[in-house]
């Protein structure tokens, strides 16, 4: 995510979900954006239910901290963070020295390829220790096609990079900042690379891939902590789809014409909305609701097509849609829900552990089990079914430090696990 959230309460990482209407790759190497293809959905099989340290493959140090989520194309991982500030918060440094980084490293290996170094454009970078500190100054998951690597760095705009590192464009976004900061990652569609800057000017903005001008842009995205999402409505037209504090939106992703709109989550929005059968599924807010609405409508849709809301839901990470279900875990103090799709009937409302933590990461679902992982407790396994059951508690000895990623499918039965300090490639074990 790994693109993150915040509120007047609290601070986390935002989970972004996005389903493309056509995927983006061609093998099962490729993990294109954050959550992937299908909303946080895999069907890889053999994938890791334990492990410990015998079963780290890799491990890589990074190039510094961050909150966002690696992608993966062919045999190449990808991610951002951050140096030069807000590494400590009890001395946050000078925000002049910010620094963004975007590293290549080798999936079989785990040998660091190359990294390349963007100054932040100013020092308008506020730092607040019960909010940034965080997630910090890295967590817009990057967007990756055979085009190129699209990364948002907040007020430092869009860039464009071959595959080899090569910048190839880059385009401002907009210059505002906030004491949360910001991270929503960029998704990709067509010949677009769309972004919701919500903090840096409320827009939502589409810009061709080819050289970052600005095709289409759609304003009112009011304390939206969350990626757009693509998906195919019951008609099987495509469209995008934005929530927002108060309202959900949804535009034609080729020119942003409005289609529809819905009464949606009365407060901030961080987690992502996500999409099955052309339902939405949005959550968010310091209460945490839950809201499901059918897509393909036109104008306000509030009284027609909005099927259910729950006071129940996500502040932070998003959900993950199963046979019927909407599985997720609430920031804090860890606690994870299973409900019908259908309805919104909570089935299990569970504490995984007493001392389980924050989750600020999105749930993965693949090989018939949920990974949710605590920033500072492990990761803990899960049937994907509608009935609680705690399978795995798997933590990795001697390491202290932030876990607020999504884990990540590699193809061949392994995991990658991102930390603000590693990157761990997980195997089963023998």
């Amino acid at each position: 995510m790994m693109g993150w959230c915040g509120g007047p309460s609290r601070i986390g990482v935002v989970i972004a979900c996005l389903l493309v209407a056509a995927p983006t790759g061609g093998d099962s190497h490729e993990w294109t954006q954050f959550r992937g293809p299908s909303f946080g959905r895999s069907s890889e099989l053999q994938l890791p239910t334990q492990w410990d340290q015998d079963s780290v493959t890799w491990k890589t140090p990074l190039e510094g901290r961050g909150a966002s989520s690696p992608v993966i194309w062919g045999e190449r991982v990808f991610l951002t963070s951050y140096t030069g500030f807000g590494i400590k918060a009890d001395d946050p440094g000078n925000p002049a020295d910010l620094q963004r980084h975007l590293t290549c490293i080798n999936l079989q290996s785990g040998a660091v390829e190359w990294t390349k170094t963007y100054p932040a454009p100013s020092e308008n970078n506020p730092f607040t220790t019960w909010a940034v500190a965080l997630h910090g100054f890295a967590s817009s998951t990057p967007a990756i096609d055979k085009t190129g690597i699209y990364v948002f760095f907040g007020a430092a705009g869009v860039l464009a990079l071959d595959h080899d590192g090569n910048q190839l464009w880059s385009t401002s976004c907009g210059t505002g900042t906030h004491q949360f900061g910001a991270g929503n990652s960029p998704v990709l569609f067509q010949d677009l690379v769309i972004v919701n800057a919500s903090v840096e000017c409320g827009d939502l903005i589409a810009l061709r891939k080819s050289d970052g001008h600005e095709v289409w842009r759609r304003s009112g995205m009011q304390e939206s902590w969350n990626t757009p999402a693509i998906y195919l409505n019951p008609q099987g037209a495509t469209e995008l789809a934005v929530s927002t504090k108060d309202r959900i939106f949804a535009f034609n992703p080729v020119d942003g014409t409005p289609l529809w709109n819905c009464a949606g989550v009365p407060d901030y929005v961080c987690p992502s909305i996500i999409a099955e059968e052309g339902i939405l599924f949005a959550s968010g807010g310091r209460r945490s609701e839950t809201i499901a609405v059918r897509s393909g409508g036109q104008g306000d849709v509030t009284g027609t097509h909005k099927l259910w809301g729950i006071a129940k839901g996500s502040n932070v990470s998003s959900p993950v849609w199963h046979e019927g279900h909407l599985y997720w875990a609430k920031e804090d103090p860890g606690i994870v829900y299973c409900a019908k799709a259908d309805t919104g009937e909570i089935v299990y409302e569970q504490r995984l552990q007493p001392d389980s933590g924050r989750i600020y990461a999105s749930p993965l679902l693949a090989d018939g089990k949920l990974y949710y992982v605590s920033r500072e407790h492990g990761t803990y396994v899960l049937p994907a079914k509608p009935s609680f059951e705690l399978l795995a508690h798997n933590t990795l000895e001697g390491d202290d430090s932030i876990f607020s990623s999504s884990p990540i499918p590699v193809g061949d039965g392994a995991l990658l696990l991102r930390s603000d300090r590693y990157l761990y490639r997980i195997s089963a074990r023998p």
